[in-house]
């Protein structure tokens, strides 16, 4: 269905043609598939361009043959074509790093709880806040409160108008990305916050689970938490009698590692589910550091380092880059090339795993643990990484 969303349908971002086929041109059979999702997100209110590919597939006897990556390589020109500066894609453990991609990114992850943690109303008390299904006319409201929610996140999806239009109305029933748009308001019919579900129970039947979730400013999350567990039993309930399935038997938040719902509600939350990873692909990272460069000043005037002169050279082992500093500024920064046995500089990353620092996944001490062949020179190399790229979580929720 959501193949057929975007073959039939009017997107904001996405066209028929950004589909590639290979054809078995003596049968006519469409053996390999796959598309490019065009979208903008924002690293730290940096926007950037993003290209997403997606619904990747080949039929089964002619695997082997080189077919996806002929894919691959077309849509990747056609990003850099439409001056995407990154490459995205969700999909199965390692199979992506094959294209140069390195999963460096948060991607899901929640909390759950069960039926006994269910909190229940007090005898004749009236529920204190009520969820409606969202309308057109919510969507500056619904936007607005997105937006304020970006902010808990380094890295988040940029989404318009248009975009909110199609969330709302563009998408067919049946499409595993549907989700259920639903206004929060108190007693007095005010509006104080917004939710996103998807349209049926996770987990076989049994788990029903809320994906985007905000309060306006000064609304109490302790306050409405309780309403939006018991909102989540009765649609659970509701999914699993219509659909047939097993009985009902759990509630979440998929709202990544941090959210301050998992704050108020924490003993009923038993459940923690870590998230899986985004892959990513950066084939101009100096262009792309250039672009984010606002951020990285900043991060460094408020650090140890601020106010900083000199030069920060990373090597990749086969290429590098080098930083250039004055007086807190970056005013170079470009590619480079260590000599003479790829292990000089001030710091090192093997592969593609500065994008696990750079994207916020993991933290300079956590690379070094987990590679051997990631490494700094000095004290000043591990302060200026450790102030330009702080660990920090991201919750992406991506045009699709």
């Amino acid at each position: 269905m959501w193949t057929r969303d975007l073959l039939e349908k009017p997107h904001p971002t996405f066209d028929q043609a950004d589909f590639t086929i290979i054809e078995d041109t003596s049968t006519g059979k469409i053996v390999s598939s796959l598309n490019l999702i065009s979208q903008i997100w924002s690293y730290e209110g940096i926007e950037f361009k993003v290209g997403r590919p997606e619904l990747v597939g080949t039929h089964p006897d002619y695997r082997n043959r080189g077919l996806v990556r002929s894919q691959f390589n077309a849509i990747h020109e056609w990003s850099a074509a439409r001056g995407e500066m990154v490459q995205a894609i969700t999909g199965i453990p390692y199979f992506y790093r094959l294209f140069g991609y390195e999963m460096a990114l948060d991607l899901g992850g929640g909390r759950l709880g069960y039926l006994p943690q269910v909190p229940k109303l007090k005898k004749d008390e009236e529920e204190p806040y009520s969820v409606r299904q969202a309308g057109l006319d919510d969507i500056p409201f619904i936007s607005q409160l997105y937006k304020q929610g970006c902010e808990r996140s380094l890295v988040s999806c940029v989404y318009d108008e248009g975009l909110w239009h199609y969330e709302l109305e563009g998408k067919s029933p049946g499409s595993v990305n549907r989700s259920v748009l639903c206004v929060i308001e108190n007693a007095q019919s005010e509006s104080v916050g917004f939710l996103a579900h998807p349209p049926y129970n996770w987990a076989n039947g049994v788990t029903m689970i809320i994906t985007v979730l905000e309060l306006k400013s000064g609304v109490s999350w302790a306050a409405v938490a309780p309403s939006l567990v018991r909102y989540l039993r009765a649609k659970g309930e509701e999914n699993a009698e219509k659909e047939g399935k097993e009985t009902f038997g759990a509630f979440g938040f998929w709202l990544g590692q941090q959210h301050p719902i998992y704050q108020v509600l924490e003993d009923r939350l038993p459940r923690v589910r870590k998230p899986y990873a985004w892959y990513l692909r950066v084939p101009d990272l100096p262009g792309f550091l250039h672009q984010i460069t606002p951020v990285l000043e900043r991060r460094l005037s408020e650090s140890t380092m601020a106010g900083h002169t000199g030069e920060l050279r990373i090597t990749f082992y086969s290429n590098g880059l080098k930083f250039t500093f004055e007086e807190g500024k970056l005013k170079q920064i470009g590619s480079w090339s260590p000599e003479p046995t790829g292990n000089s500089g001030n710091a090192g990353f093997p592969g593609l795993s500065f994008l696990q620092l750079l994207f916020g996944y993991r933290s300079l001490d956590e690379l070094d643990y987990a590679f051997p062949d990631c490494w700094w020179e000095d004290d000043e190399a591990c302060a200026l990484l450790n102030a330009l790229f702080p660990k920090r979580p991201s919750n992406i929720w991506p045009v699709s």
